[in-house]
């Protein structure tokens, strides 16, 4: 099976089967009927590309419904640590944190459900990013966590001196101040 459960509901880490020779390798990094076939039915919409130099960090961000999205990501280069917080009111895990090194070596990608806040930072010198989206960016209805939530206790891994974020970032309420509406479905 190329999912993998993470112990959060709906949160999948998706490692591909990677052909590799003399050549180099390949693999389907995305193929719609390989995650039908797991249950996972999702039609994407937008693909975002990012590149990062080390100790950026981005999130942590969501966009409320009715224009909040899933998320499939993975690194094209370099390592990121990927973070994810479940918003999702009612869920057994609202509020738990899951983390995972995605990097180009591991071709490791997380799917991530609506109703999560999404962020990254970059841990080699640099990073590109790429991830699938199933609904379209809206500006209106961008949101976001404080990366620093004590009550989250993230480990982004680049110590805090050396972490590069924007401004918007640096304004993002906690998760007991954050207005969100996201529930759990079961």
């Amino acid at each position: 099976m190329p999912f993998a459960e993470t112990g959060i509901p709906d949160l999948l880490v998706y490692e591909p089967r990677v052909f590799g020779d003399d050549r180099g390798y390949f693999f389907e990094s995305y193929n719609e009927s390989a995650f039908r076939a797991e249950g996972v039915e999702i039609r994407f919409v937008q693909d975002n590309q990012a590149r990062s130099t080390y100790g950026v960090v981005r999130g942590l961000h969501f966009q409320k419904d009715p224009f909040s999205q899933t998320k499939l990501i993975r690194a094209l280069e370099g390592t990121i640590l990927d973070v994810v917080v479940d918003l999702r009111k009612g869920s057994p895990a609202y509020g738990q944190v899951f983390s995972i090194e995605l990097s180009a070596a591991n071709k490791k990608q997380l799917l991530v459900p609506q109703g999560f806040a999404h962020g990254y930072s970059v841990i080699s010198d640099t990073a590109e990013v790429m991830y699938k989206c199933d609904n379209f960016y809206n500006k209106e209805a961008e949101g976001g966590l404080a990366f620093n939530d004590p009550a989250l206790a993230i480990d982004w891994r680049v110590p805090v001196d050396k972490m590069i974020l924007s401004g918007k970032d640096l304004q993002h309420p906690t998760l007991a101040n954050c207005v969100h509406g996201f529930t759990f479905k079961r």
